[in-house]
C-alpha cells in the first residue's frame, strides 16, 4: 500500500470510509422502512381484529368465512377446526393473541400474517389475516433502489475525494518542483509556504529553516576548506623552498642540518594541523574517543604545567597553577590535557606575563581557568573566539592554524561541557572550560 501515491491511498481510505457510511445509512433506511412497514400492517391487522370481533358479538350465528384478495377473516366456533390453523395454534390463542405467518391461502394473495383471538370465554375465536405482497414488493424495490444508488454515489464521492486529495496536495508538489530547482550553485533560494498558516505552511517553513541550516553548514564548509588549504599551503610552500633551496648548490653540513631542522619543524607543524583537524571531524560526527576516568584537577594541571614550563622559562615567563584541594571531575585526561595545553599555547603564543592555571567547582561543573597578563581579546573578536581557524589578526601573521580554541571547545562539549573567553579587567585574557564533575 505504500508503494502507492498518496493522493490515491488517500482516495481509496476516503472510498471505503464513503462505502461504510453509505452501507450503514442504507441499512438504517432500509430497517426503518421495514419496521414502519410492519407497524402500518399491524394496525391494519389489529383494526381488522377488532371489527371482526365487534361483529361476532353482536351476531346471533357464528359469520361466515370472508376472503378477499389481500386479506380474510375467519370465527370459529369452540370445537371447530380452522382451515389456516392447527389445532394447536388454536389451543395458543385462547391463552394470548396468536400471531403467525403463512405463505398463502386459497383466494388470498400471500404471503401472510394472520392473527387470532379468543372471544366470549372461549366461545368463538376470532382469525384475522392480511398479506404481506405490499410490503414485501416495498422492501424489494427499496432494495433495488439502495443497490443501484449507493454504488453510484459511492463513485461520485472517490471522485470528489480524489479531486479534493489533489487540491490539497497541489502546494506540496508546487513545493517539491521548487526544492527540486534548489542547488549549490543558488544556495539563497527558498520555498514559498503560502499564506494559510496550515500544516503545508509549517512544512515550508520548517523547510525552509532546514535550508537555512544547511546554507550556513555549506559556507562554513566552504570557509573551512579555503583556512585548511592556506594553512596547509604555508607549511608545504616553506618546506619545498627550504629544499630548494638546499639543492640549489652544495651546502655545508650544518647548512642542510639547518634546512632539514626547518623541515622538520614545518613537518610537525603539519602533524599538528593533521592532529587537529582530526578531532574536529570527529567531534563533529560525534565519534570523539573519549576514555572517562575520575580526575584530580591539581594533577591535570600540574601536569600540563610540566609540559609547557620549558618553553615558558625560555621566554622568561613563568607558568603557575592553582587548584583547591579535593576538586576532582571525571573525564579523559589525555584529551583534557591536549585542551588546556591548546589554551596554554594560545596563552604563550598571543598574551604575555604570568600564565595562571586554576581550578573551581561551580555549581556542579568544575571550571579550568587558563588566565594570562596580556592585552586580551579584542572585543570584536570575543563572539567568535572559538570558530575554527579564527583568529584577531585577519591577514595571518601571527603563528598557529587558528584551531587551538575550537579543538578546545569541541573536546569540552564532547564531554558535555563548554568553553568560554573574557577579557579581565586588569588585563589579560581568562578563558576556561566548564566540564561536569561526573
Amino acid at each position: 500500500m505504500s508503494r502507492f501515491p498518496i493522493r490515491l491511498r488517500l482516495t481509496l481510505a476516503f472510498a471505503i470510509a464513503m462505502a461504510i457510511v453509505l452501507a450503514a445509512t442504507g441499512a438504517f433506511v432500509y430497517f426503518r422502512v421495514s419496521s414502519a412497514l410492519d407497524e402500518a400492517v399491524n394496525e391494519s391487522l389489529d383494526n381488522r381484529l377488532a371489527d371482526a370481533s365487534v361483529r361476532a358479538r353482536e351476531s346471533t350465528t357464528t359469520p361466515p368465512l370472508r376472503r378477499e384478495e389481500e386479506a380474510f377473516t375467519e370465527f370459529i366456533p369452540a370445537g371447530r377446526s380452522s382451515s389456516v390453523l392447527s389445532a394447536a395454534e388454536l389451543q395458543e390463542a385462547k391463552a394470548d393473541t396468536l400471531e403467525v405467518e403463512r405463505g398463502r391461502i386459497a383466494r388470498v394473495d400471500g404471503p401472510l400474517r394472520i392473527r387470532a383471538q379468543e372471544i366470549d370465554n372461549g366461545r368463538l375465536t376470532v382469525v384475522a389475516g392480511t398479506t404481506l405482497g405490499d410490503r414485501n414488493d416495498a422492501l424489494r424495490q427499496l432494495l433495488a433502489a439502495l443497490l443501484i444508488v449507493a454504488p453510484i454515489a459511492l463513485l461520485l464521492s472517490s471522485g470528489l475525494g480524489y479531486w479534493l486529495s489533489r487540491a490539497a496536495l497541489r502546494p506540496v508538489e508546487e513545493m517539491r518542483i521548487e526544492a527540486a530547482a534548489i542547488s549549490g550553485e543558488d544556495p539563497g533560494r527558498r520555498l514559498h509556504p503560502g499564506e494559510a498558516h496550515d500544516e503545508i505552511t509549517r512544512l515550508g517553513e520548517t523547510l525552509n529553516q532546514m535550508l537555512d541550516r544547511l546554507e550556513g553548514a555549506i559556507t562554513r564548509e566552504r570557509s573551512f576548506v579555503a583556512d585548511a588549504s592556506h594553512e596547509l599551503r604555508t607549511p608545504l610552500a616553506l618546506m619545498k623552498a627550504e629544499l630548494d633551496l638546499a639543492l640549489r648548490k652544495p651546502r655545508t653540513g650544518p647548512e642542510l642540518e639547518e634546512a632539514l631542522r626547518s623541515a622538520s619543524a614545518e613537518t610537525d607543524r603539519l602533524v599538528r594541523l593533521a592532529e587537529d583537524l582530526l578531532v574536529l571531524a570527529q567531534a563533529d560526527d560525534g565519534r570523539l574517543p573519549l576514555h572517562r576516568d575520575d580526575l584530580s584537577a591539581a594533577a591535570l594541571l600540574a601536569s600540563v604545567q610540566q609540559a609547557f614550563q620549558a618553553r615558558a622559562d625560555a621566554t622568561g615567563r613563568t607558568i603557575q597553577t592553582d587548584a583547591a584541594n579535593g576538586v576532582a571531575l571525571t573525564g579523559d585526561r589525555l584529551r583534557l590535557e591536549q585542551a588546556l595545553g591548546n589554551l596554554v599555547d594560545n596563552a604563550l603564543r598571543h598574551g604575555s606575563g604570568e600564565v595562571s592555571l586554576s581550578a573551581l567547582d561551580r555549581n556542579g561543573q568544575v571550571e579550568l581557568h587558563v588566565v594570562d597578563q596580556g592585552q586580551g581579546f579584542p572585543p570584536d573578536f570575543l563572539p567568535r573566539a572559538f570558530e575554527r581557524f579564527g583568529r584577531a589578526d585577519d591577514a595571518r601573521t601571527s603563528g598557529g592554524a587558528g584551531l587551538g580554541l575550537a579543538l578546545a571547545a569541541a573536546i569540552a562539549e564532547a564531554h558535555e561541557g563548554s568553553a568560554h573567553a573574557a577579557n579581565r579587567d586588569g588585563g589579560g585574557a581568562d578563558v576556561w572550560l566548564s566540564i561536569p564533575k561526573s
